[in-house]
């Protein structure tokens, strides 16, 4: 295998910390060129058996789109109830979708019902293949930080509500909505942690057996 300098070493690292959850996007559009070479990484991604079970839909149609936002400010408001006091506050004023103004939108699927891989690893651990969509998806999102671009992950969104509206075939399961555009602006300290929200854990908690 390989090695590699200290100089990449440290740009990889630098990499993956300033990969940002994004939610504020300018609008400007995505060079398809260079959109594609992001995608090109999913296909890099490891995946148990060699299943590849990741499933991309590009969402860019008007009502697809409003659906998807009216699907997040359906579950968001359901999820603002759920607080009260100074939580309830300060989620209110939390951003947590990039949907409005994010020029490039991705809804990602993993493939269940998939026979590539032949069940090899998925057979005891089914879950396995989602697994491999989420390992998939941080490919892209670090190479699309290498391109200057972000991305943002919405998860608050009935997955069930959005595979119908988006008629996604029987058997694919909503991994990620993923928002992609140009960053308003440039962090290393996530946003939730400005907002005060939660902090970074100091250390790695590991146990020993």
């Amino acid at each position: 295998m390989s090695a590699f300098t200290p100089d990449f070493q440290s740009q990889l690292a630098d990499l993956m910390r300033w990969r940002r959850d994004v939610r504020r996007f300018r609008t400007d559009p995505v060079d398809e060129a260079a959109l594609r070479r992001c995608l090109d990484a999913f296909s890099l991604g490891p995946s148990v058996g060699l299943s590849e079970p990741w499933r991309l839909m590009r969402v860019d149609g008007v009502a697809a789109r409003a659906a998807a936002l009216a699907n997040f400010e359906a579950a968001n408001a359901d999820a603002l109830a759920g607080h009260s006091g100074e939580r309830a506050a300060l989620y209110a004023g939390l951003k947590l979708s990039g949907m409005r103004d994010a020029p490039v939108q991705l809804a990602v699927w993993c493939d269940d019902a998939t026979e590539k891989g032949a069940g090899l690893g998925a057979a005891t651990m089914p879950e396995m293949r989602r697994y491999s969509v989420v390992c998939a998806i941080m490919q892209f999102w670090l190479t699309a930080r290498a391109e200057g671009l972000g991305v943002g992950w919405v998860s608050i969104l009935d997955p069930a509500q959005l595979a119908r509206d988006l008629d996604a075939p029987a058997g694919w399961c909503l991994i990620a909505y993923l928002c992609i555009g140009w960053p308003e602006e440039d962090s290393l300290v996530p946003e939730l942690e400005q907002a005060g929200w939660e902090a970074r854990a100091s250390a790695l908690p590991m146990l020993r057996r």
